[in-house]
């Protein structure tokens, strides 16, 4: 069954490009997309001061590659309109009295606008400013030293890099997906084309049948796994700080999952592109579930405890962790064993299904 399975999967040479290919090109496309960093964000100038202070004011924001001056003004409704016409998501506004309080130390005030429309990078783009902002006050005020001087380190990801965070992360979403599909689909392609029904009148028991559709399966996942972890590691340059043995048991498990909801995908699809259709409406709330875009703990508290029964989450959990901190099993056993208990619970229901109807 299984030496069946991998050449009728790869008997139609475009197979081999949906498999292995395009999992790659996937990682690519999303590790340079999904990322909250932000470079030259679009800003509007209304400088009312006009002075030597307020020019180094702006060139401090613009040496700082996170803002790209756009346009200026002498009035602040033309940034408002910038804002309002997308041309810019940031206005700073700086007073006609900014140089003279600045040089007398009576702390000297600046308006940010942003476009709340975006939020994420609005909030990242205001956190850029606030620091440019106090840096300049310090380095400006007078040679008065700050109530709190504050020195910033950050732990396993030192530059934080979002796609240091992201790229493991949506590596294990097209694994999932990958897996998700293939079972799925091939063994409603099977009842499409009849050869379901001489599969069961075969010497073959259901537990074997069973573990012919998913063993070819789980082989190209662990053999993606490899091949998008050599992407992240050799093009992205993300650092894997832990083992690579123990992310690869880690998949084998999160693997078993995939299989299983694909294998349980099969039993309620009568076409594939039924199968095809709910694989999506299973794999959107997975993702949007799992920490990938959004933290968990930002999530209302039904939501928090829905993700407990999301396999990606805790794959997410598992892999940065051994990418970025170097954890190991005594670190992460929670996530391990719980990852074992979802891959082996639905697996084993999906394939209860499956004898049902091959019985």
């Amino acid at each position: 069954m299984v030496r069946k399975e991998f050449l009728q999967l790869f008997r139609d040479p475009r197979m081999w490009r949906v498999v292995f290919i395009a999992p790659v090109i996937q990682l690519l496309v999303f590790g340079y997309a999904v990322s909250t960093d932000i470079k030259e964000t679009a800003t509007f100038v209304v400088d009312h001061s006009g002075t030597r202070a307020s020019r180094e004011l702006v060139e401090a924001f613009t040496a700082s590659g996170y803002f790209r001056v756009v346009g200026r003004s002498q009035r602040p409704a033309d940034a408002v309109r910038a804002l309002d016409r997308e041309e810019a998501l940031v206005g700073l506004v700086i007073p006609v009295d900014f140089a003279e309080r600045l040089r007398d130390g009576r702390g000297a005030a600046v308006q940010l606008l942003l476009d709340g429309s975006q939020s994420n990078t609005a909030t990242v783009a205001q956190g850029y400013a606030e620091r440019i902002v106090q840096n300049f006050g310090v380095r400006h005020g007078g040679g008065a030293a700050p109530a709190v001087d504050l020195r910033e380190r950050a732990w396993f990801n030192p530059s934080l890099a979002s796609r240091n965070y992201n790229v493991p992360a949506v590596a294990g979403a097209i694994i999932f997906l990958v897996c998700l599909l293939l079972t799925a689909l091939a063994v409603v392609r099977e009842r499409e084309i009849g050869t379901l029904e001489q599969l069961m009148v075969s010497p073959l028991t259901a537990a074997e049948l069973i573990a012919g559709k998913t063993v070819p399966f789980a082989i190209i996942g662990l053999a993606d796994v490899l091949l998008v972890t050599a992407a992240a590691l050799f093009w992205f340059r993300v650092p894997l700080v832990g083992s690579l043995a123990l992310l690869m048991f880690a998949s084998l498990l999160f693997i078993l999952s995939g299989l299983g909801i694909g294998l349980l995908i099969s039993t309620v699809s009568k076409t594939q592109q039924e199968a095809f259709m709910t694989t999506f409406l299973v794999f959107m709330p997975t993702i949007l579930l799992s920490g990938l875009m959004f933290p968990v703990s930002s999530m209302p508290e039904l939501f928090q405890w829905l993700t407990l029964a999301n396999p990606m989450r805790h794959y997410l959990e598992i892999v940065r962790g051994i990418f970025l901190k170097g954890a190991g099993v005594t670190a992460m056993w929670v996530q391990f064993l719980t990852l074992f208990a979802l891959g082996a619970g639905v697996l084993g229901f999906a394939a209860s299904r499956f004898r049902k109807q091959v019985g």
